[in-house]
């Protein structure tokens, strides 16, 4: 289902969000939108955030699912030009690893690793012809440390850094840059499923004595789609207060 694309106007630059309905995702729209970008909110089941959010950044909504690469290649080939890829959509799990089902790591990994495999199979053609585009890919600080009880959601995270690397070097000849931001714990929806008590000791884990917020994640977006990064690529860029260095 697409909500009202509207056609990219001369010299502004596009950019689509998938995952963009709530949280990190609604505050890159945000950010990016500072900066004069066309942005598209992708969402797969929050259509009603979707429209909220594109609201606030004067940007319109795209419903679509990361995990289904015929909705995928349809979505993108409607938006036209992409010339930013933010991969923000993921899902979470949380249990011991004896516990996960067949349905769950592979659910948790077509978000995850696939839904960034099949947007960026869509969006590079276009960024080729172009010979130029940014892509910007969303791990965790778990899938650079690993995490107990979060295994296959650190896996699939792990997945996304290993190609955001590999796509680094295969489009820069193409003038493109693929870079991945990988949070610390950050205050969004998927800290849900811990306690008052679970947060408070991240807090104390984080030598920066807070959690992060999405505004702090969006600025190192912001950052790597503009021009003041034009020589970063292949890199990972953990905004997490200290948490992990």
């Amino acid at each position: 289902m697409m909500a009202g694309l509207h056609t990219q106007a001369t010299g502004m630059k596009t950019a689509l969000i998938t995952g963009g309905s709530r949280g990190i995702g609604a505050a890159c729209a945000r950010a990016l939108a500072k900066d004069a970008y066309n942005v598209i909110i992708g969402c797969n089941s929050s259509l009603k955030e979707a429209e909220r959010a594109a609201e606030a950044c004067g940007g319109t909504v795209c419903e679509f699912d990361v995990a289904d690469s015929g909705a995928v290649d349809r979505a993108i080939g409607a938006a036209g030009r992409i010339d930013l890829l933010v991969c923000c959509a993921g899902a979470a799990s949380y249990g011991l690893f004896t516990d996960v089902t067949d349905e769950l790591w592979r659910h948790v990994f077509d978000v995850n690793f696939g839904g960034v495999v099949n947007c960026c199979r869509a969006a590079i053609p276009g960024m080729v012809r172009e010979k130029r585009g940014r892509i910007i890919t969303f791990s965790s600080v778990w899938g650079i440390t690993g995490a107990s009880c979060e295994a296959i959601y650190a896996a699939s995270k792990a997945a996304v850094i290993g190609l955001t690397k590999s796509l680094a070097k295969e489009l820069a000849p193409s003038g493109i840059l693929v870079n991945c931001v990988a949070p610390g714990v950050i205050e969004t929806d998927m800290l849900g499923a811990l306690s008052m008590d679970e947060k408070d000791a991240l807090r104390r884990e984080t030598p920066l004595g807070r959690l992060g917020t999405p505004e702090d994640v969006a600025e190192v977006v912001r950052f790597l789609a503009s021009d003041s990064a034009s020589f970063i690529t292949g890199q990972v860029i953990s905004p997490n207060g200290g948490f992990v260095v």
